[in-house]
Order: C-alpha cells, then sequence, then structure tokens
C-alpha cells in the first residue's frame, strides 16, 4: 500500500512541476484595485531668443567740460571765466548679441578762458587761452541682464586717441606761450542706461568719467 502511495506522490509533484513550467506564474488581481498613478515625464520647454542684431547710432551731450583743465597755469597769471562747447559725443555701435556691442565714439570739446595780471586792476584781460579737441575712441559696451526690455542698463569701455589744438594770444593776436599739448590718450567710462521709447529709437544717461561726468543724448536702433 505504501509503495502505491509513493509513486501516486511522484506523479502528483511531477504534474505540479510541468504545469508550472507550461504556464508560468499567474498573478491574481482582486477586484476593486487600482494600479498606481506614475505621472507623465516633465516637459522641456525650450525658450527661444528672438534677438536681432542692430546697428546703434547715438549723438548726446556731456557735463562738464573738463578739458578746461588742460588749460596751462601761468606764474603771476590767474584764470577768469571759462567758455565751453561740449563735449559733443557721437558713437556707432554693433551689437552683436543681447549682452555685448563694440563699435566707435567720437567727441569734440571746445574750451576757451581769459588770463589776467595778478597786480592789475584792468578789467581787459592779459591774453586768452583757447583749447580745441577731438577724440576717436574704440567702444565697447556691456548691457546687463533686465527683464524689463524698456530699459537696458549698460557698462561703456572707451579707450582712443585725442588731437588737440591749443594757442596762447594775447589782444592783438601774438602768441605768449607755446603749449604742449595735455596727452594723446583719450578714455571714458560709463554705467549708463538706454531707455527704449520704441523698436528703433529712444534715449540715454550715463555718469562716468574721462570726457565728461554726466551726458545723456537720444538713440537710434537699425
Amino acid at each position: 500500500m505504501k509503495k502505491y502511495f509513493s509513486i501516486l506522490s511522484l506523479l502528483l509533484l511531477f504534474a505540479a512541476v510541468e504545469a508550472k513550467a507550461q504556464y508560468g506564474t499567474r498573478i491574481y488581481v482582486v477586484p476593486g484595485y487600482v494600479r498606481p498613478y506614475a505621472p507623465p515625464p516633465p516637459v522641456r520647454r525650450v525658450v527661444r531668443d528672438n534677438f536681432q542684431p542692430t546697428l546703434n547710432i547715438s549723438i548726446g551731450y556731456g557735463f562738464p567740460n573738463l578739458d578746461r583743465y588742460a588749460l596751462q597755469d601761468f606764474y603771476g597769471q590767474y584764470k577768469g571765466n571759462v567758455t565751453e562747447t561740449g563735449p559733443i559725443s557721437g558713437a556707432v555701435d554693433y551689437q552683436f548679441s543681447r549682452y555685448m556691442s563694440i563699435g566707435v565714439m567720437g567727441t569734440y570739446n571746445k574750451v576757451s578762458v581769459p588770463y589776467f595780471n595778478n597786480n592789475s586792476n584792468s578789467g581787459t584781460p592779459a591774453f586768452t587761452g583757447n583749447s580745441e579737441n577731438y577724440s576717436i575712441m574704440l567702444d565697447l559696451i556691456s548691457y546687463f541682464p533686465t527683464y524689463n526690455h524698456g530699459v537696458s542698463p549698460y557698462l561703456r569701455t572707451a579707450i582712443g586717441v585725442n588731437n588737440w589744438n591749443q594757442n596762447y594770444e594775447d589782444a592783438n593776436g601774438n602768441k605768449v606761450a607755446q603749449p604742449q599739448d595735455p596727452g594723446i590718450f583719450a578714455y571714458q567710462a560709463s554705467l549708463g542706461a538706454r531707455f527704449n521709447l520704441s523698436r528703433g529709437a529712444g534715449f540715454y544717461l550715463e555718469a562716468g568719467y574721462g570726457k565728461y561726468i554726466l551726458a545723456g543724448g537720444i538713440t537710434f536702433l537699425f
């Protein structure tokens, strides 16, 4: 009897193993089971830069005219009231990216001042000093990132050369001194902002040092 029972057990075990091999493991889902929610992968949004290169032309006027300090001092003479024109500035810059432009900047200054004798009570000057200056500079502007498209803050750095024309003459046109040019090196460093009134025009304000301390003007974008 035990012999037959052992044979029957072996047959049942073999049948169970064979059924598992043919059908694999089965998973039964209890009714009412809800599969866990898997959120979709995040969608990457590509932000396109709509910047277009522009040619920027600006014309401005600065204050004060620092070329007054280039006029020479003479022993026994003092300076009267200064008459000045400028500095008048103009720049042509190519803005090739949202944050940078490069171009050329020029300025024009003119200063005239009378010299009086220290020991004279006469209101007539002994002679007059005149200074006229042109400068041409390489202009580099770095724009700061901003979310306000109506305002473009920037840092201007310009370096170049001066062209001086100075003379000191008395009332009869006689030269009283042979001046030396103050210096050939020209520069301007400014922190400013451009206010865009439209797509093609605006105005700017600057504060810095070099050819001027304060300046303002208009800008055209092409």
